[in-house]
């Protein structure tokens, strides 16, 4: 009887020691997901630091104001929409040129340039408002009626910092590829005071853009023609982005996804300019 008893309690520490085992072995278990202290402040301050839109989407809070104004000018506008008025090339120049027109049109995937480049504008528009810019729009649609002297006049009259005219490229030959950028020269009777800040805004947005494309990139060209950069104030220019006459420029840049690279190539060269 004696022996029973001990049996039975030698039985009874023996099943707590294992299960005392257990439990510790649960707790250091290396299949736990482990916390650092960056996940933890990721958690405790993520409600604060998120914003949902259209109450679904979580989006970061917009950053400080960077007290700097940035001018998008998404190029061009619907077919729909009558530009075919004159207006003056330049400041006193005489020489008059059609307000506006609706771009070129994808060869391959039938995307017209205006609508391509109001689609990039916008994602630029939203990613450099996160970050603290203030940003004065051209255009937010494909129906307003604003001819390229309106649109430098617009960017001046805000007292915008500088200003990215965004266009995409055509050519009679479909070999022809990659981006570039367009400024005016150091020659221009009018704006030549401003070519070496263009220039530089140029060389800025032209490299991040093609290094987030992946592009091939052409390079800044001088003309003395474009009445967006002819009447400017400030830092001006125009980014080609790729060539809509090629099969792969014009298939990249239609798809959605991409859409968002080349955004991201544009507000990081915007960024490298005003951090010089």
């Amino acid at each position: 009887m004696k022996k029973k008893r001990i049996y039975v309690i030698m039985t009874l520490v023996l099943l707590l020691a294992v299960g005392a085992a257990a439990i510790i072995y649960v707790s250091k278990s290396p299949f736990d997901t482990k916390k650092s202290p960056v996940s933890n402040t990721v958690r405790e301050g993520a409600a604060e630091k998120m914003t949902k839109v259209d109450g679904e989407k979580l989006v970061p809070d917009t950053a400080e104001p960077k007290g700097i104004k940035i001018a998008i000018d998404p190029g061009h506008q619907g077919p729909h929409v009558d530009m075919s008025a004159q207006e003056e090339n330049a400041p006193g120049s005489g020489v008059m040129k059609q307000k506006a027109t609706s771009g070129t049109t994808g060869t391959y995937t039938g995307l017209g340039e205006y609508e391509l480049n109001l689609n990039v504008a916008l994602k630029v528009r939203d990613r450099l408002e996160q970050l603290g810019y203030e940003v004065i729009m051209a255009r937010e649609d494909n129906d307003t009626a604003v001819s390229n002297k309106e649109r430098a006049l617009m960017a001046n009259e805000a007292g915008a910092d500088a200003c990215v005219r965004i266009h995409a490229n055509g050519s009679e030959s479909p070999s022809s590829e990659g981006a570039l950028c367009l400024v005016m020269s150091q020659d221009n009777p009018y704006v030549g005071h401003l070519y070496g800040e263009s220039s530089r805004l140029a060389e800025a947005v032209l490299s991040s853009y093609c290094e987030a494309t992946g592009f091939s990139n052409q390079g800044i060209q001088a003309n003395d023609t474009m009445t967006g950069l002819n009447w400017s104030e400030i830092p001006v220019m125009i980014l080609e982005m790729g060539f809509m006459t090629n099969e792969h420029d014009d298939t990249m840049m239609a798809d959605a996804a991409f859409q968002e690279k080349m955004a991201d190539g544009i507000v990081a060269g915007i960024e490298n300019y005003f951090a010089q």
